[in-house]
């Protein structure tokens, strides 16, 4: 006895395969990146080849300026100017040192301690930037004019012997010297040091601190150990953010310092609008951007750390 089957039905032809759907909008992120990369070419990309451009320029305001490939005049440069060059990295180190200083216990509590106050107490931090710099400037020719309360305390304390041993100050006179643009300095970018430090150390879990207790760290040693390790990219972006403006600011040593307190942005300011030597001032403002590309640079490398806030 045999069994009939019936025999499978014929495979269907094989269909081509469907073609995707295109997707629309793909070209939308760079529709949207343009603008931005317009504002960048314009207003960065374009006054820096004219700036590049006019420092290898010779001739005058009277018989025009024509691109000669003049590199000499960055040598010119570098040799009359480097004091300004080594007094502004100097001022811009002391203030961007005092402003971690200040700004990490700061940044700490505002972080951990202040609990329902802390959207307060951001608030102050960032008061400063609700009225002009020059305005904030100004205030402390206030603070520290001779007769103060300031120059009569640290009078009192026998502080400005040390200070002007250290030359820091002359003799009973805190304004139009060393200290003084220093103080403003720090205190025009102290903001920049404490907001990035705050949002470092916001980040880090608090299980890791109870985790350290836990293992009976001391509380130096969970901060030795936990807290300051995990804010370093807070620590080198506030650093960056403050030594940066503050090597290339001349408004505190025009207002605060006197001829002898004068930075390399003093000398730029007055090259481009004073003295009108253009190829001067151009030369200058390349060579400062270079040096603290190259000072940034090395910082973070040995810093070892690229994840900044």
């Amino acid at each position: 006895m045999t069994t009939v089957t019936d025999a499978p039905p014929p495979l269907a032809p094989a269909q081509p395969p469907a073609k995707p759907p295109k997707r629309r909008g793909r070209f939308t992120p760079y529709w949207l990146l343009l603008p931005g990369l317009l504002w960048l070419v314009v207003f960065f990309a374009l006054p820096m080849l004219y700036q590049a451009s006019t420092s290898v320029q010779t001739g005058s305001l009277e018989t025009g300026y024509k691109v000669t490939w003049h590199f000499q005049t960055y040598l010119d440069a570098l040799g009359e100017y480097w004091p300004q060059f080594l007094r502004s990295v100097l001022y811009a180190g002391i203030a961007t040192v005092l402003c971690l200083l200040l700004g990490y216990p700061l940044a700490y509590l505002i972080a951990f301690k202040a609990g329902r106050w802390r959207n307060l107490v951001l608030i102050l931090v960032i008061a400063p930037f609700f009225t002009s710099f020059l305005i904030r400037t100004l205030a402390w020719k206030t603070i520290l004019a001779d007769g103060g309360w300031v120059v009569g305390t640290l009078d009192t304390l026998h502080l400005l012997d040390v200070t002007s041993w250290l030359g820091l100050t002359e003799g009973d006179r805190v304004l139009a010297t060393p200290l003084a643009v220093v103080c403003g300095l720090t205190y025009n970018f102290l903001p920049f040091m404490i907001l990035p430090l705050y949002t470092s150390l916001e980040r880090i879990d608090g299980r890791l601190h109870e985790a350290s207790g836990d293992l009976y760290a001391r509380p130096f040693t969970t901060f030795r150990k936990v807290t300051f390790p995990l804010s370093l990219p807070g620590v080198v972006s506030g650093t960056l953010l403050t030594f940066i403006p503050a090597s290339g600011d001349y408004v505190n040593a025009q207002l605060l310092g006197s001829t002898s307190e004068k930075m390399v942005g003093n000398v730029i300011q007055s090259q481009f609008l004073t003295v009108l030597d253009y190829p001067t001032a151009a030369a200058l403002s390349f060579i400062l951007m270079a040096a603290i590309l190259i000072m940034v640079t090395l910082y973070i490398r040995r810093a070892g750390t690229e994840d900044l806030v």
